[in-house]
């Protein structure tokens, strides 16, 4: 009678033992499953025909406009620009310490860079990081029209709209002449065209991640930016510099595609650590197991 109750506690304790090992296999899977596709692609832009959309049908307007990837391209650090305090600073000053969150608008923009903006500050808010911190976030104007004031208007504006006016020493909104936007666009392959119809400028909508010295290291298009891949950008931008054990894993289960412009499942190494975990899981369940076996007969001569 005492033999059979030491078994059922050991059963149970054995089944308990594997749950546990089991959970912890389906939550680290959990944390590779595919983040949600963005919005647009690299095409998006206003469409002039239908206000607040995004299309991507050609147009004439589009004829010279893109975003194509310069990956690994050096930004022109000494390119003088004016901050929206006022100041003057070249584009190397606000490098050095953390990546880069990179884009350019313009900031009497009707829509699609206030879209941009805010697409950046969503996922930015359910992010761990710390702007200032772990990262800054600077934003070129392309219109030589744009001046300091209307950057401080709109930027004091989006943070209040967003709730983070304490961030506001971490956002850099630039402005400058042609020359110095001319060579800021075409180092990350961002070109643009007005459009006389429309009085607007033609453009495509996305964010850069660049390294601390300056260097691009991942383009992400559309609006609407996935926290989990800008995360992971930001995690292999900062050079090891930021991060946790959980984006180490992320970072072994996706990798980034510079076609698409996304973090993709890396199947093999998926393959690769399914195979570990469930090795772990067998060994735990056998140690479980073991020992189990071995308190059982020392219970019952008690």
């Amino acid at each position: 009678m005492q033999d059979s109750k030491f078994k059922i506690q050991n059963d149970g304790a054995a089944r308990a033992g594997f749950r546990l090992v089991l959970s912890f296999c389906i939550l680290t899977f959990a944390f590779c499953i595919p983040a949600s596709a963005q919005n647009a692609g690299p095409g998006g832009y206003v469409d002039p025909q239908s206000p607040g959309t995004v299309s991507t049908l050609p147009l004439p307007q589009l004829k010279n406009v893109g975003f194509k990837q310069h990956l690994d391209a050096a930004l022109p650090l000494d390119a003088p620009f004016t901050d929206d305090t006022g100041r003057k600073v070249t584009l190397g000053q606000l490098f050095g310490k953390r990546p880069v969150i990179l884009a350019f608008v313009y900031y009497q923009c009707p829509m699609l860079c206030t879209q941009v903006m805010n697409g950046l500050s969503s996922a930015l808010k359910v992010m761990p990081f710390t702007a200032g911190q772990d990262y800054d976030v600077v934003l070129v104007s392309f219109d030589p029209r744009d001046t300091p004031a209307i950057a401080a208007e709109k930027k004091r504006a989006h943070l209040q709209y967003w709730s983070r006016e304490q961030e506001g020493a971490s956002w850099h909104l630039l402005t400058g002449d042609e020359v110095s936007i001319q060579r800021a666009t075409s180092a990350a392959g961002f070109t643009y065209q007005w459009d006389e119809r429309t009085g607007q400028f033609a453009h495509v909508s996305g964010v850069l991640v660049a390294t601390p010295d300056g260097r691009l290291s991942r383009y992400f298009y559309g609006v609407e930016f996935s926290p989990k891949e800008l995360r992971l950008a930001l995690v292999e931008s900062g050079q090891g510099r930021i991060g946790s054990a959980i984006d180490e894993l992320l970072l072994y289960c996706f990798h980034y595609d510079p076609e698409s412009g996304r973090y993709g499942l890396m199947v093999m190494n998926l393959v690769r650590l399914g195979g570990a975990l469930t090795v772990l899981a067998m060994v735990g369940f056998f140690f479980v197991m073991r020992r189990r076996e071995v308190r059982t007969p020392m219970a019952s001569r008690a």
